[in-house]
C-alpha cells in the first residue's frame, strides 16, 4: 500500500539460517579482545587467499579512552590479520590505515580486491561537513590502492550518497564495475521509524561502470527490495563477485524492519535485522541479474549475533573464499561487534540463486 510516496513496513517474522549452510563451532574467529591495540567492536572485514596464506582487513572501531563503554565508539581504523588456516588469526600489532581530511571523518567497512596485480580497497567515507556551520553531505563511496597495505593512494571518491560499494575483480569487456547502494538516509529524513511504521522507497543495489577507475557512469539499478522476500527496507552487496561457470555469485545483504523488535543493542532503539543472501549476475554483463535467492543465506540466530553486541540481529557478510574442495567461506559481521565464519559448498550456492 502506498501513500504519497510512502510504504507501509510489513514485519517478516521468523527466518531461518538456509539448512546447507554450516556456522563454524568456534565462533566467533575475531574480536576486539583479539587485538593487540585499542579495539571495540571489531567486525566487517574483507578476506582473500594467496599462496596458502589468508590475509584478513578488518573494520576496528575503538573509544580514545581504550574502555568498552556501552555507546557509539569514537572513532575508525582497520587492521590487518594473517592465518594459515582461514580460523585462526594472527594480528599485526599496529592498526594499518586510517583516513581523515577537512570533510571525511573516518572509513569504515573496508574491502580488498586485487585488480591487476594491485590490491584496491574500497570503503564508505563518513563526511563532516567542510566547516562548523556547514551540514555532512552524507557517506560517499571510496576506492584506494595499496601495494604494501602501508601507503594508500586515494583513487576516487563519489558524490553523496553512496555505501557498500564493491568493485568486480577484473574488467569485463573492457570496463570496470562497481556494485554500491544509494543511501540518501543520511542525508534526509528518506524513512520514519517512528510515524505509523511508513517508509520512503526501499534502497536497492546499483551497478556502475568505469574506463579508469575513475569516473564512474551508466547506473542503473541492478537488485530490488521488493524482490527479496527477506527484505522490507534496504538490501546491498557484501562481498566481492566470485566467478564462476554459471555466472558472478554474490553474497549480499538484505534488511527487514520490525517496530516490536525494542532496544536490540547498545542504542536506545534498533529495530533492523540482517541477513545474508545470495544472487547471480551473467558473466559478460555484470548489469544483468539472473537469479536471486528467495530465502536468507544466513540468518541471526545464535546468541554471538543476538545478543551483546553493538547492534544485535545482524549478519553482515563480507567475503567468501572458493576452496579446492569446492567448499565456501563465508566471513560476515556478526551484531556489529564480531567476525565471524560459516561454510557452504559453493553447488549449494549456485543452486540457491532461483533463475529471474
Amino acid at each position: 500500500m502506498d501513500f504519497h510516496g510512502f510504504r507501509k513496513i510489513e514485519p517478516l517474522g521468523e527466518l531461518k539460517t538456509a539448512p546447507f549452510v554450516e556456522k563454524y563451532a568456534g565462533n566467533p574467529v575475531l574480536s576486539g579482545k583479539d587485538i593487540p591495540y585499542s579495539a571495540a567492536l571489531v567486525f566487517n572485514c574483507s578476506v582473500w587467499k594467496e599462496d596458502d596464506t589468508y590475509t584478513m582487513v578488518f573494520r576496528n572501531d575503538y573509544f580514545y579512552s581504550g574502555e568498552l563503554v556501552e555507546q557509539h565508539p569514537d572513532d575508525t581504523n582497520f587492521g590487518i590479520a594473517h592465518s594459515d588456516d582461514g580460523i585462526n588469526w594472527e594480528v599485526a600489532p599496529e592498526p594499518i590505515f586510517e583516513y581523515k581530511t577537512e570533510d571525511v571523518g573516518r572509513v569504515y567497512d573496508p574491502r580488498v580486491i586485487k585488480i591487476e596485480g594491485r590490491y584496491y580497497l574500497t570503503c564508505c567515507a563518513s563526511t563532516t561537513g567542510t566547516t562548523e556551520d556547514r551540514a555532512p553531505h552524507g557517506p560517499r563511496a571510496a576506492i584506494f590502492v595499496t601495494d604494501d597495505f602501508k601507503n594508500f593512494e586515494l583513487v576516487d571518491m563519489s558524490l553523496p550518497c553512496s555505501r557498500n560499494s564493491l568493485l568486480f575483480p577484473e574488467k569485463i569487456n573492457g570496463k570496470y564495475y562497481r556494485l554500491e547502494r544509494p543511501f540518501w538516509g543520511d542525508c534526509i529524513d528518506s524513512f520514519s521509524n517512528e510515524t505509523d511504521h511508513w517508509i520512503g522507497q526501499p534502497f536497492n543495489t546499483w551497478v556502475t561502470s568505469s574506463p579508469d577507475l575513475v569516473h564512474w557512469g551508466q547506473a542503473q539499478p541492478l537488485i530490488m527490495v521488493d524482490d527479496m522476500p527477506y527484505a522490507n527496507i534496504k538490501n546491498g552487496p557484501g562481498a566481492p563477485p566470485i566467478k564462476t561457470d554459471k555466472g558472478w555469485l554474490l553474497l549480499i545483504h538484505g534488511v527487514d524492519y520490525d517496530p516490536a523488535r525494542g532496544k536490540n543493542g547498545w542504542e536506545d532503539k534498533w529495530k533492523h535485522r540482517y541477513h545474508a543472501g545470495v544472487a547471480l549476475l551473467d558473466l559478460e554483463d555484470p548489469t544483468k541479474l539472473i537469479g536471486l535467492g528467495q530465502a536468507p543465506l544466513i540468518c541471526p540466530d545464535l546468541p554471538y549475533e543476538t545478543d551483546g553486541g553493538f547492534r544485535n540481529n545482524v549478519v553482515f557478510p563480507m567475503a567468501g573464499i572458493v576452496e579446492d574442495d569446492g567448499m565456501v567461506k563465508i566471513y560476515y559481521g556478526a551484531a556489529d561487534a564480531h567476525i565471524c565464519l560459516a561454510t557452504a559448498k559453493l553447488d549449494d550456492l549456485l543452486a540457491a540463486c532461483d533463475p529471474v
